[in-house]
């Protein structure tokens, strides 16, 4: 009996110790739930306004202008010689005499002897013809002399005859026969003098000496070559240009000069160097593989013997400037500000206007436009990500400018 009272006392007690911690745990949740609710309902909370703000993209603008502008077309050329022979000699021999200056890059003016073939043969070649004309002569002077003996004969006769017989009576078949020999001299005689000069080569123009081909002692013949040389008073460029381009330059005969060039070679010299040319001539012809058009442009003394330019090199690329045609009345602006489909953006009351223009022509450069702008309004030249028409617009802090 005793044990089960006290079995039920500690059951008892148990029981009591579960009731205190559950009262305990709905104190502290009945606590945390009151310090909840007074933290919420106590906080500030924010309002929803009714005015939703708007931001404005801030750009740079450039204030455009009608006027006359050439546009200035930029491309590439080739320098080649406007003269260019390959020097051979019209008779046989040894040379025997060479000019100091015929060398390779040496110059030499027109008319200077470059080397000498041994003319002796040649002197007595003409000798020998001398004295055959003078033969030939002798020999129609002593014709001469019988027609006149014939002549008195034949009036002492007083006897009338035909003219074919009174013809070789009178020896005119012989005189006609002498002087054919006399003709024949003399065509020999100045064949031998052309020889002669001949074994002097000069040179056919002012020119530089490209290559040598013989020295001293060398033998030559009609048609072997002796050298190449090249004119240094005038040098070609050849470019090639769109054909669309073709309108808007001119031609030497269209009216006037040709349309002014500049040519610059940017490897070779210092920036902002160039030499003045003139666009001389369309080459009938386009290029094989770029299918361009093909410009002859002339550049004077490309040695620069008269002045301190730069000199020209044979076969070097060079940039071609071709001044283009004057366009009345139109606003240029760089290419850049012409958008996607020839429109442009436009600075309007503080709002963004997309408008569509009219380009007449387009450079390296700049863009011509013919319709669509008038002097005064601005261009929006800052890129943005997003444009749409009515777009809010705001200058940067000194924006404006022109262009």
């Amino acid at each position: 009996m005793t044990v089960e009272r006290e079995s039920g006392s500690q059951t008892a007690r148990s029981g009591g110790k579960a009731l205190l911690t559950a009262a305990l745990c709905a104190a502290i949740l009945t606590v945390a739930v009151g310090v909840v609710y007074v933290i919420r309902s106590t906080e500030p909370t924010a309002q929803k306004g009714d005015v939703t703000r708007r931001s404005a993209a801030l750009v740079d603008v450039v204030e455009v202008a009608r006027g006359d502008h050439r546009p200035e077309i930029v491309v590439l050329g080739t320098v080649e010689a406007s003269r260019d022979v390959e020097l051979s000699p019209r008779v046989a021999g040894e040379i025997v005499t060479m000019a100091p200056s015929f060398e390779p890059g040496g110059l030499v003016e027109r008319g200077t002897v470059l080397l000498t073939i041994d003319p002796a043969d040649y002197r007595n070649a003409l000798a020998v013809r001398q004295s055959e004309l003078r033969e030939a002569r002798a020999s129609l002077a002593i014709e001469e002399g019988r027609r006149t003996v014939a002549e008195r004969e034949f009036a002492l006769l007083d006897e009338t005859i035909d003219e074919d017989n009174r013809a070789l009576v009178l020896r005119e078949p012989q005189i006609e026969s002498a002087k054919a020999r006399v003709d024949a001299a003399l065509a020999a005689v100045e064949q031998a003098e052309l020889d002669l000069r001949r074994t002097e080569v000069r040179a056919p123009f002012d020119a530089q000496v490209l290559t040598r081909e013989v020295d001293l002692g060398s033998q030559v013949g009609p048609g072997d070559r002796l050298a190449r040389l090249v004119g240094v008073d005038e040098a070609w460029v050849v470019a090639t240009v769109p054909i669309r381009t073709l309108p808007r330059v001119r031609f030497e005969g269209e009216g006037g000069a040709g349309s002014a060039v500049q040519v610059r070679d940017r490897t070779a010299w210092e920036p902002g160097v160039f030499r003045k040319g003139t666009l001389a001539r369309l080459i009938g012809t386009v290029d094989d593989r770029t299918r361009l058009a093909r410009v002859l442009v002339t550049v004077d003394d490309p040695l620069a013997r008269e002045t301190d330019a730069p000199k020209f090199l044979l076969g070097t690329v060079v940039e071609v400037r071709i001044e283009g045609r004057v366009l009345e009345n139109v606003v240029r602006l760089n290419r850049e500000l012409i958008r996607e489909g020839d429109k442009v953006w436009v600075f309007a009351d503080g709002k963004l206007e997309i408008r569509p223009v009219r380009v007449a022509f387009r450079d390296a450069e700049h863009a011509f436009v013919v319709e669509g702008l008038d002097g005064g309004e601005r261009i929006v030249t800052t890129n943005l990500a997003t444009v749409t028409d009515g777009t809010e617009l705001r200058l940067k802090q000194g924006g404006g400018g022109s262009r």
